[in-house]
Protein backbone atom coordinates (compact mmCIF):
# COMPACT_ATOMS: atom_id res chain seq x y z
CA UNK A 1 0.00 0.00 0.00
CA UNK A 2 1.30 3.46 -0.88
CA UNK A 3 2.54 5.34 2.17
CA UNK A 4 1.00 8.53 0.79
CA UNK A 5 -2.49 7.16 0.18
CA UNK A 6 -5.26 8.20 2.61
CA UNK A 7 -5.77 6.04 5.67
CA UNK A 8 -8.56 3.54 5.21
CA UNK A 9 -11.60 3.44 7.49
CA UNK A 10 -10.27 0.24 9.08
CA UNK A 11 -6.89 1.86 9.77
CA UNK A 12 -8.57 4.90 11.33
CA UNK A 13 -10.68 2.58 13.48
CA UNK A 14 -7.54 0.74 14.62
CA UNK A 15 -5.86 4.05 15.53
CA UNK A 16 -8.92 5.14 17.50
CA UNK A 17 -9.02 1.80 19.31
CA UNK A 18 -5.35 2.10 20.30
CA UNK A 19 -5.78 5.68 21.56
CA UNK A 20 -8.84 4.69 23.60
CA UNK A 21 -7.13 1.57 24.98
CA UNK A 22 -3.98 3.37 26.05
CA UNK A 23 -5.97 6.26 27.50
CA UNK A 24 -8.11 3.88 29.53
CA UNK A 25 -5.05 1.89 30.56
CA UNK A 26 -3.54 4.90 32.32
CA UNK A 27 -6.70 5.25 34.39
CA UNK A 28 -6.71 1.49 35.00
CA UNK A 29 -3.14 1.69 36.32
CA UNK A 30 -4.19 4.38 38.81
CA UNK A 31 -7.15 2.30 40.01
CA UNK A 32 -5.14 -0.94 40.25
CA UNK A 33 -2.26 0.62 42.22
CA UNK A 34 -4.72 2.12 44.70
CA UNK A 35 -5.77 -1.42 45.65
CA UNK A 36 -2.71 -3.55 44.93
CA UNK A 37 1.02 -3.01 45.59
CA UNK A 38 2.40 -1.24 42.50
CA UNK A 39 5.15 -3.70 41.66
CA UNK A 40 2.72 -6.56 42.18
CA UNK A 41 0.47 -4.92 39.58
CA UNK A 42 3.39 -5.01 37.15
CA UNK A 43 4.17 -8.65 37.97
CA UNK A 44 0.55 -9.68 37.47
CA UNK A 45 0.29 -7.73 34.22
CA UNK A 46 3.33 -9.44 32.71
CA UNK A 47 2.35 -12.88 34.04
CA UNK A 48 -1.04 -12.53 32.37
CA UNK A 49 0.51 -11.22 29.16
CA UNK A 50 2.97 -14.12 29.14
CA UNK A 51 0.09 -16.60 29.11
CA UNK A 52 -0.89 -15.20 25.72
CA UNK A 53 2.64 -14.52 24.44
CA UNK A 54 4.05 -17.95 25.28
CA UNK A 55 3.65 -19.24 21.68
CA UNK A 56 6.20 -16.62 20.59
CA UNK A 57 8.88 -18.05 22.89
CA UNK A 58 10.19 -20.30 20.17
CA UNK A 59 13.93 -20.60 19.51
CA UNK A 60 16.18 -19.37 18.16
CA UNK A 61 16.36 -16.50 20.61
CA UNK A 62 18.39 -13.54 19.33
CA UNK A 63 19.83 -13.07 22.81
CA UNK A 64 22.48 -10.41 23.35
CA UNK A 65 23.46 -7.90 25.97
CA UNK A 66 21.51 -5.26 24.07
CA UNK A 67 18.37 -7.41 24.02
CA UNK A 68 18.83 -8.10 27.74
CA UNK A 69 18.97 -4.34 28.30
CA UNK A 70 15.78 -3.90 26.25
CA UNK A 71 13.95 -6.51 28.34
CA UNK A 72 15.11 -4.99 31.63
CA UNK A 73 14.49 -1.35 30.68
CA UNK A 74 11.10 -1.86 29.02
CA UNK A 75 10.00 -4.45 31.57
CA UNK A 76 10.77 -4.40 35.30
CA UNK A 77 12.61 -1.06 35.35
CA UNK A 78 10.11 1.04 33.37
CA UNK A 79 6.96 -0.60 34.71
CA UNK A 80 8.26 -0.90 38.25
CA UNK A 81 8.93 2.84 38.33
CA UNK A 82 5.78 3.91 36.49
CA UNK A 83 3.45 1.80 38.63
CA UNK A 84 5.05 3.21 41.77
CA UNK A 85 4.40 6.66 40.31
CA UNK A 86 0.74 5.82 39.64
CA UNK A 87 0.42 4.51 43.19
CA UNK A 88 1.88 7.73 44.62
CA UNK A 89 0.01 10.21 42.43
CA UNK A 90 -3.05 11.96 43.80
CA UNK A 91 -4.12 13.12 40.32
CA UNK A 92 -3.92 11.20 37.07
CA UNK A 93 -3.62 14.05 34.56
CA UNK A 94 -0.22 15.68 35.41
CA UNK A 95 1.51 12.29 35.59
CA UNK A 96 0.09 11.12 32.25
CA UNK A 97 1.19 14.33 30.55
CA UNK A 98 4.69 14.05 32.04
CA UNK A 99 5.11 10.49 30.76
CA UNK A 100 4.81 11.77 27.18
CA UNK A 101 8.36 13.06 27.56
CA UNK A 102 9.48 9.65 26.26
CA UNK A 103 9.18 11.14 22.77
CA UNK A 104 11.64 14.01 23.34
CA UNK A 105 13.89 11.66 25.32
CA UNK A 106 13.90 9.23 22.40
CA UNK A 107 14.89 11.98 19.98
CA UNK A 108 17.63 13.14 22.36
CA UNK A 109 19.05 9.66 22.92
CA UNK A 110 18.86 8.86 19.19
CA UNK A 111 20.83 12.04 18.50
CA UNK A 112 23.53 11.11 21.03
CA UNK A 113 23.68 7.35 20.41
CA UNK A 114 22.69 6.91 16.77
CA UNK A 115 23.84 10.17 15.25
CA UNK A 116 20.34 11.09 14.10
CA UNK A 117 19.86 14.75 13.32
CA UNK A 118 17.46 16.97 15.22
CA UNK A 119 15.80 19.74 13.27
CA UNK A 120 15.59 23.17 14.93
CA UNK A 121 11.84 22.74 15.46
CA UNK A 122 12.46 19.42 17.20
CA UNK A 123 15.01 21.05 19.51
CA UNK A 124 12.55 23.85 20.25
CA UNK A 125 9.83 21.28 20.92
CA UNK A 126 12.10 19.40 23.32
CA UNK A 127 12.77 22.57 25.31
CA UNK A 128 9.09 23.58 25.33
CA UNK A 129 8.04 20.10 26.50
CA UNK A 130 10.40 20.10 29.48
CA UNK A 131 9.50 23.68 30.40
CA UNK A 132 5.82 22.70 30.23
CA UNK A 133 6.32 19.87 32.71
CA UNK A 134 8.27 22.18 35.03
CA UNK A 135 5.56 24.86 34.81
CA UNK A 136 2.83 22.30 35.43
CA UNK A 137 4.71 20.96 38.45
CA UNK A 138 4.92 24.42 40.04
CA UNK A 139 1.13 24.58 40.37
CA UNK A 140 -0.06 23.60 43.88
CA UNK A 141 -1.98 20.63 42.47
CA UNK A 142 1.02 19.57 40.41
CA UNK A 143 3.48 20.18 43.25
CA UNK A 144 1.55 17.72 45.41
CA UNK A 145 2.41 15.07 42.84
CA UNK A 146 5.98 16.22 42.19
CA UNK A 147 7.60 12.96 43.40
CA UNK A 148 5.25 10.94 41.17
CA UNK A 149 5.87 13.25 38.22
CA UNK A 150 9.63 12.94 38.73
CA UNK A 151 9.32 9.15 38.71
CA UNK A 152 7.17 9.39 35.58
CA UNK A 153 9.89 11.39 33.84
CA UNK A 154 12.51 8.84 34.93
CA UNK A 155 10.35 5.98 33.64
CA UNK A 156 9.93 7.82 30.34
CA UNK A 157 13.71 8.16 30.01
CA UNK A 158 14.12 4.41 30.62
CA UNK A 159 11.51 3.62 27.98
CA UNK A 160 13.15 6.00 25.52
CA UNK A 161 16.53 4.34 26.06
CA UNK A 162 14.96 0.94 25.43
CA UNK A 163 13.39 2.37 22.27
CA UNK A 164 16.80 3.44 20.96
CA UNK A 165 18.24 0.00 21.76
CA UNK A 166 15.36 -1.51 19.75
CA UNK A 167 16.40 0.65 16.80
CA UNK A 168 19.86 -0.86 17.10
CA UNK A 169 18.40 -4.40 17.00
CA UNK A 170 16.57 -4.53 13.66
CA UNK A 171 16.38 -8.33 13.54
CA UNK A 172 14.36 -8.63 16.75
CA UNK A 173 10.76 -9.79 16.26
CA UNK A 174 8.40 -7.50 18.23
CA UNK A 175 6.13 -10.16 19.74
CA UNK A 176 9.10 -12.39 20.61
CA UNK A 177 10.77 -9.45 22.36
CA UNK A 178 7.53 -8.76 24.24
CA UNK A 179 7.37 -12.40 25.31
CA UNK A 180 11.00 -12.37 26.48
CA UNK A 181 10.34 -9.12 28.33
CA UNK A 182 7.43 -10.73 30.13
CA UNK A 183 9.62 -13.72 31.06
CA UNK A 184 12.09 -11.32 32.67
CA UNK A 185 9.65 -8.80 34.15
CA UNK A 186 7.11 -11.07 35.85
CA UNK A 187 9.51 -12.85 38.28
CA UNK A 188 11.68 -9.77 38.86
CA UNK A 189 8.71 -7.57 39.77
CA UNK A 190 7.21 -10.35 41.87
CA UNK A 191 10.45 -10.67 43.86
CA UNK A 192 10.74 -6.90 44.26
CA UNK A 193 7.14 -6.69 45.44
CA UNK A 194 7.61 -9.28 48.18
CA UNK A 195 11.02 -7.80 49.05
CA UNK A 196 10.09 -4.13 49.34
CA UNK A 197 6.31 -3.66 49.49
CA UNK A 198 4.22 -3.99 52.63
CA UNK A 199 1.27 -6.29 53.28
CA UNK A 200 1.48 -7.84 49.82
CA UNK A 201 -0.49 -10.98 50.58
CA UNK A 202 -3.19 -9.12 52.51
CA UNK A 203 -3.62 -6.46 49.83
CA UNK A 204 -3.83 -9.08 47.10
CA UNK A 205 -6.36 -11.08 49.11
CA UNK A 206 -8.62 -8.09 49.83
CA UNK A 207 -8.31 -6.23 46.51
CA UNK A 208 -11.62 -5.18 44.98
CA UNK A 209 -12.79 -6.85 41.76
CA UNK A 210 -12.27 -3.56 39.87
CA UNK A 211 -8.53 -3.80 40.60
CA UNK A 212 -8.34 -7.27 39.09
CA UNK A 213 -10.34 -6.08 36.08
CA UNK A 214 -7.82 -3.27 35.59
CA UNK A 215 -4.90 -5.72 35.75
CA UNK A 216 -6.62 -7.95 33.20
CA UNK A 217 -7.24 -4.94 30.96
CA UNK A 218 -3.55 -3.99 31.12
CA UNK A 219 -2.28 -7.51 30.55
CA UNK A 220 -4.61 -8.53 27.74
CA UNK A 221 -6.31 -5.57 26.07
CA UNK A 222 -3.41 -3.10 26.27
CA UNK A 223 -0.33 -5.33 26.13
CA UNK A 224 -1.71 -7.81 23.59
CA UNK A 225 -4.64 -6.19 21.78
CA UNK A 226 -3.33 -2.67 21.27
CA UNK A 227 0.15 -3.93 20.42
CA UNK A 228 -1.23 -6.33 17.81
CA UNK A 229 -3.19 -3.48 16.20
CA UNK A 230 -0.10 -1.27 16.24
CA UNK A 231 2.08 -3.92 14.61
CA UNK A 232 -0.59 -4.41 11.95
CA UNK A 233 -0.65 -0.68 11.27
CA UNK A 234 3.10 -0.21 10.96
CA UNK A 235 3.34 -3.21 8.65
CA UNK A 236 0.96 -1.36 6.31
CA UNK A 237 2.21 2.20 6.84
CA UNK A 238 5.35 4.05 7.80
CA UNK A 239 5.42 4.55 11.55
CA UNK A 240 5.51 8.31 11.04
CA UNK A 241 2.09 8.18 9.38
CA UNK A 242 0.36 6.74 12.43
CA UNK A 243 2.34 7.48 15.61
CA UNK A 244 1.52 11.25 15.78
CA UNK A 245 -2.15 10.33 16.26
CA UNK A 246 -1.24 8.67 19.54
CA UNK A 247 -0.48 12.08 21.04
CA UNK A 248 -4.25 12.16 21.66
CA UNK A 249 -3.87 9.44 24.31
CA UNK A 250 -3.31 11.88 27.22
CA UNK A 251 -6.52 13.68 26.23
CA UNK A 252 -8.47 10.47 26.89
CA UNK A 253 -6.69 9.88 30.21
CA UNK A 254 -7.08 13.48 31.38
CA UNK A 255 -10.78 13.50 30.48
CA UNK A 256 -11.29 10.35 32.57
CA UNK A 257 -9.27 11.89 35.40
CA UNK A 258 -11.33 15.08 35.49
CA UNK A 259 -14.76 13.49 34.98
CA UNK A 260 -14.43 10.36 37.10
CA UNK A 261 -11.33 10.51 39.32
CA UNK A 262 -11.51 13.95 40.88
CA UNK A 263 -8.62 15.61 39.06
CA UNK A 264 -8.57 19.39 39.49
CA UNK A 265 -7.26 21.35 36.50
CA UNK A 266 -6.08 24.85 37.30
CA UNK A 267 -5.15 27.33 34.54
CA UNK A 268 -1.46 26.75 35.29
CA UNK A 269 -1.84 22.98 34.95
CA UNK A 270 -3.73 23.40 31.68
CA UNK A 271 -1.11 25.79 30.27
CA UNK A 272 1.76 23.53 31.36
CA UNK A 273 0.07 20.44 29.93
CA UNK A 274 -0.69 22.23 26.66
CA UNK A 275 2.92 23.42 26.39
CA UNK A 276 4.21 19.92 27.10
CA UNK A 277 1.98 18.28 24.51
CA UNK A 278 2.73 21.02 21.99
CA UNK A 279 6.45 20.49 22.45
CA UNK A 280 6.08 16.72 22.23
CA UNK A 281 4.07 17.14 19.02
CA UNK A 282 6.82 19.28 17.49
CA UNK A 283 9.40 16.61 18.27
CA UNK A 284 7.18 13.80 16.99
CA UNK A 285 6.28 15.56 13.76
CA UNK A 286 9.73 16.92 12.88
CA UNK A 287 12.08 14.17 14.06
CA UNK A 288 14.03 12.50 11.29
CA UNK A 289 12.73 9.07 12.28
CA UNK A 290 9.44 8.30 13.93
CA UNK A 291 9.36 6.25 17.15
CA UNK A 292 9.14 2.54 16.50
CA UNK A 293 6.08 0.42 17.31
CA UNK A 294 7.34 -0.41 20.77
CA UNK A 295 7.30 3.27 21.65
CA UNK A 296 4.18 3.73 23.85
CA UNK A 297 4.81 3.37 27.56
CA UNK A 298 1.44 2.09 28.78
Amino acid sequence: MSSNSPLTALERLAIAAIILTWGLNNAAAKVATAELPPMMVGALRFALALAFLAPFLKPPFPWSRRLAAICLLSGPIHFGIIYIAFGMAKSLSPLVVATQLWIPFTALFAWKMLGETMKPLAVAGLVVAFVGVAWMSLDPHGAADLPAIALGVLASACWALATVFVRQTPGAKPLQVQALTAVVAAPVLLALSFGFEDNVVERVRTAAPIAWACVAFAGVVSTIGASALLFWLVQRREAGRVTPYFLLTPLVSCTIGVLFMGDALSPQLVIGAAATMGGVALVALTAKKAPPPEGEAT
